[in-house]
């Protein structure tokens, strides 16, 4: 079930919505597979624990930092690499401003990571897998 939900998840713009959309469906599959029906309730939380996953926005989170870890170690010549630095000139249109990829990341990350030292942090592999698993634990911040 996760690996078709989630195909391709570390490339996708995430807002709150789609994450809550995604942690519902995720539950409601949950509940079927085990069958809990109405009158029997549990919380989400012990139903994730009884099927020893962690909610799907939690997974997509990592997946989005192990893909940038990739990204930053290509070469700068690289086309993802280029996209990632890219900013178009000219400005929007009026409103509220749309959600990438990059605000995404540029939201989750510590205040104190630049993408320099994001990027020198990425070259070490293992030191990276460790920065994102601690960042993107269950019990720490989420989506805004």
């Amino acid at each position: 079930m996760l690996s078709v939900l989630l195909y391709g998840s570390e490339t996708w713009k995430v807002t709150k919505a789609i994450c809550h959309s995604l942690d519902v469906f995720q539950t409601r599959c949950l509940r079927r597979i085990f069958k809990i029906y109405w009158p029997n309730t549990i919380s989400n939380e012990e139903l994730l624990a009884r099927s020893c996953l962690k909610p799907v926005s939690i997974e997509i989170q990592q997946r989005r930092w192990r893909w940038l870890g990739h990204i930053l170690r290509m070469p700068s010549s690289s086309p993802p690499k280029i996209a990632l630095k890219w900013t178009p000139e000219g400005k929007r249109s009026r409103g509220r401003p749309k959600e990438t990829w990059r605000r995404t990341i540029e939201r989750e990350r510590k205040k104190e990571w630049t993408w320099s030292s994001m990027e020198k942090m990425a070259q070490d592999r293992s030191k990276w897998r460790t920065l994102t698993s601690a960042l993107c634990t269950p019990g720490t911040k989420r989506i805004k």
